[in-house]
């Protein structure tokens, strides 16, 4: 399980999970708009990694970031360590 703090959001913490062949699963996030976030979670369970990203990156609701843009940035950073 992958948790990601979130920097200028009201969702305060993302959690997910990244299967062996790059699928996002399981993502849930503490805080925020509750509907809207579930949606995103539906939205991108079992998508590849780098859909994710692409998708969600960039996109803003305030402070310049978005929970989906903190999504983004979160599988990112994951990907990235596993290498």
């Amino acid at each position: 399980m992958n948790i990601y703090k979130t920097k200028g959001t009201c969702s305060s913490k993302i959690f997910f999970d990244v299967t062996e062949d790059n699928l996002v699963k399981d993502v849930s996030f503490l805080g925020g708009c509750r509907g809207n976030l579930q949606a995103v979670s539906k939205l991108v369970e079992g998508k590849d990694i780098d859909w994710v990203i692409s998708t969600l990156k960039g996109i803003q609701c305030r402070a310049g970031t978005s929970c989906a843009d903190q999504l983004a940035i979160a599988v990112r950073e994951a990907k990235e360590n596993e290498k």
